[in-house]
């Protein structure tokens, strides 16, 4: 299987607004602009699926995408740049939670890493508040294709100490993982 097919569903601000299916579903916790639209895009070989820009911040809903009635996909915004007041934030803040303490369809969280970067702190602050929850989680390394390729296993080993359980290694450009880390969301489900 090279990619699934996948499709925009719904967008939701808060728990209350998701779509009613019983499909696995899988949220994408990252910073701004770690690469997780591109990620949707390249997974499913659709440049124009999921917005991408050069803009951190845009991402301000939760954005559901189906990928072939196998799974779903949910978009959250990206945590660490906004430019919105604090009220904004705190909405929001309070929104996600709800979301990702009481969604039932929810399989695993998915948390985003730029392969080109140290972890960064709100990074430790999100996988430390997902573990205080006990909420299963695994790592995807984006933007890998930026790392030299002598670097690939270092980069991804380094986030394994930090961070423990599976580490997936990405990249959007390339879609040089997309084929196993499909296999991956797919056994994930079963």
């Amino acid at each position: 299987m090279n990619q699934l097919n996948a499709n925009f569903i719904i967008s939701a601000e808060k728990l209350s607004q998701c779509p009613d299916f019983q499909m696995p579903e899988f949220p994408l916790l990252g910073r701004s602009n770690v690469g997780k639209s591109s990620f949707i895009n390249a997974l499913c070989n659709n440049k124009k699926l999921a917005k991408t820009s050069n803009t951190p911040g845009k991402t301000r809903l939760i954005n559901f995408f189906n990928f072939s009635d196998v799974f779903m996909i949910a978009d959250l915004p990206g945590y660490g740049y906004a430019k919105v007041s604090r009220e904004a934030q705190a909405k929001w803040q309070k929104y996600l939670e709800e979301y990702l303490l009481n969604r039932k369809q929810i399989k695993s969280l998915v948390q985003f890493i730029d392969a080109r970067h140290d972890i960064q702190k709100n990074d430790f602050q999100m996988r430390e508040w997902v573990e205080n929850y006990n909420l299963p989680i695994f790592t995807l390394v984006t933007k890998m294709d930026y790392v030299p390729n002598g670097k690939h296993l270092s980069v991804i080993a380094k986030i394994k100490k930090e961070f423990g359980g599976d580490v997936l290694p990405f990249s959007a450009i390339n879609r040089r993982y997309c084929e196993k880390t499909i296999e991956y969301f797919i056994n994930l489900c079963n």
